[in-house]
């Protein structure tokens, strides 16, 4: 039996090599080569090739590398007209000089060559995509192809570090729904990535590019790829879309958030999002906008779990339980009397300590801080700063708890300041 083995080449040095039949007539020259999308990502399908008669493809199995470094065809017949594109990624024409995703490494970088393997001898010569070149040695191969020889060239290239991704860990971003190459782009590994890694990529991206990212994505993740967005590039993500996409996105963002999205937007466009928005969701917003964005009631969330002062640690959990907003955001719950007035507050710490028929009004803390709605933002981060805050309850004239300010608020407003 035939011990496999495997040779790596890169792509700009294949690209350009003869291709000829067992006789050594020449058949053409390596023009491009066809990748597999979707579930067969990265094997190659096919070898395109520049004959006399035009591009014509032929699948990889049917050719083999030559110990002369030369293309040799199994069988002449295997060789077609390429006529149509298929649903295939061509390296050279869709990857290379293009922006691509670093999933593994949370960036966007530019892919300057492929590494490809021959995998195997005889009946098991196959060709496949090991990784992708995104640093100086892909760049050198470029630049210095048709100067120095293949073989030197590739050896001089081998000497500088390589700074490549797994093909596994890329994600080919296509711009224009409306290409010739239609691609499988598995976009839901993005939702993966943290909103803030998200949020960097996006504004890494080209506009194409970063059009067609985030408008891959669900609402959920959108969301909370918008929210760590600046203004202006919030804007620019939401431009390609109709209202009732932005609607959808919009209701998944904290209320804070959403607020302060569509007070950056056009008057009319904001009441047309708000009219395509849920009414639970709608009010929610609709009252935030009427807050001064320099105060207290502007930084706020109304997302926040709360429960009556009488409520025992099992009804405070079945809160926890039933709460729509973020649970990471969640640090303390919050008593309130029959008029929303706020009483007390208990962090999560203390709760999982707590028998289920605890009271919590035994557990809350003896003091509670709080703020009023119209405080300005730098007596809020007095507050935040002197009490080391997590987050501070904001109250109306009433004391009635209207909504919560949490210290990535804060946090931000100082960063702006520096």
């Amino acid at each position: 039996m035939e011990s496999r083995s495997t040779s790596r080449v890169s792509l700009t040095a294949l690209l350009g090599t003869p291709v000829t039949d067992a006789q050594g007539h020449l058949r053409g020259k390596l023009k491009d080569v066809a990748v597999a999308t979707g579930s067969e990502a990265g094997r190659v399908a096919g070898l395109v090739l520049k004959t006399r008669s035009g591009l014509a493809i032929v699948p990889s199995q049917e050719v083999m590398e030559t110990p002369a470094g030369a293309l040799e065809l199994r069988s002449p017949s295997a060789l077609v007209p390429l006529k149509e594109q298929g649903n295939y990624l061509y390296l050279q024409q869709d990857l290379v000089d293009r922006q691509i995703i670093d999933i593994h490494g949370r960036k966007v970088v530019r892919a300057n060559d492929v590494d490809l393997e021959w995998l195997g001898h005889g009946a098991a010569h196959l060709l496949r995509v090991a990784e992708v070149e995104v640093g100086l040695r892909g760049a050198f191969r470029r630049i210095f192809k048709g100067i120095l020889p293949r073989h030197r060239l590739e050896a001089l290239s081998r000497k500088l570090a390589a700074h490549s991704i797994p093909w596994q860990f890329v994600d080919v971003i296509e711009p224009d729904p409306a290409r010739r190459v239609k691609l499988r782009i598995e976009h839901e590994r993005l939702a993966e990535i943290h909103p803030s890694d998200l949020a960097d990529i996006l504004e890494d991206l080209a506009p194409a590019e970063r059009e067609a990212v985030f408008t891959s994505l669900d609402e959920e993740v959108a969301a909370e790829a918008l929210e760590e967005v600046d203004p202006k590039l919030q804007k620019a993500l939401l431009e390609k879309l109709d209202d009732e996409r932005i609607a959808d996105i919009v209701e998944e963002m904290d209320p804070g958030a959403a607020a302060d999205l569509l007070a950056e937007l056009p008057e009319e466009q904001s009441d047309a999002i708000l009219e395509e928005m849920e009414p639970e969701e709608r009010h929610e917003v609709e009252e935030l906008l009427e807050f001064d964005e320099n105060s207290a009631a502007g930084w706020m969330t109304t997302d926040f779990v709360s429960v009556s002062e009488e409520a025992t640690v099992a009804h405070a959990v079945q809160a926890l339980r039933s709460f729509d907003g973020d649970p990471e955001t969640v640090t303390e719950i919050f008593l309130l009397d029959i008029d929303g007035v706020l009483r007390g507050s208990i962090p999560l710490a203390r709760l999982v300590m707590a028998q289920p028929e605890a009271r919590l009004q035994v557990l809350s803390e003896p003091r509670v801080l709080s703020c009023p709605a119209e405080m300005r933002r730098n007596e809020l981060a007095e507050m935040f700063d002197k009490y080391n805050l997590h987050a501070l309850p904001v109250v109306d004239a009433q004391g009635k708890m209207v909504g919560l300010v949490q210290a990535e608020q804060v946090i931000s407003y100082l960063r702006e300041m520096m």
